[in-house]
């Protein structure tokens, strides 16, 4: 193996160490919240994408997401906190609550492929609604994937992704 390579293997190991020490910190830090709330519910812990995730599935947590999933950002963002406090970096974890997310990201794609339809249809760029950051991450995720491109504009909260045609 080139030493390039070896260094890239290197690297990725420790990333992935990295990842798998900020989801046990989260982990532990969530487990004592739910503790404290006297909640039940599994937690699970992965990497994707260069990221820790963590998911908490059982038990009756649509509290802990809220209406908008505004309350699970706020108990990712500490989290997050929790973790930099432990570990002396930031943290960019995922979390998930009873598959609030990932069934956001399946509407959220449903939507952007959509949105990338009409767009090659009619040539014309397309304003979405506001999102979170989350959200118009997984709208430009897939858009690039289709094969356009997208950008951010506004300020938050109004942030918007505009679809253009190619």
């Amino acid at each position: 193996m080139s030493e390039k390579v070896e260094e890239k293997v290197v690297e990725k190991k420790s990333l992935l160490a990295r990842l798998e020490e900020e989801g046990d910190v989260a982990a532990d830090y969530l487990e004592g919240l739910l503790d404290i709330a006297d909640l039940d519910g599994d937690i699970d812990i992965d990497v994707e994408n260069d990221r820790a995730a963590l998911a908490i599935a059982g038990g009756k947590l649509n509290h802990l997401v809220g209406a908008r999933g505004e309350v699970l950002d706020a108990l990712q963002e500490l989290t997050r906190l929790a973790v930099q406090t432990s570990l002396g970096e930031r943290s960019r974890l995922m979390l998930d609550i009873d598959g609030f997310r990932s069934d956001k990201k399946e509407e959220l794609a449903k939507l952007a492929k959509e949105v990338a339809e009409e767009v090659k249809s009619t040539g014309e760029s397309v304003k979405l609604r506001p999102m979170n950051a989350f959200e118009r991450k997984v709208v430009h995720d897939t858009i690039q994937e289709i094969g356009l491109t997208s950008e951010s504009e506004g300020e938050d909260p109004d942030r918007c992704v505009v679809v253009l045609p190619a």
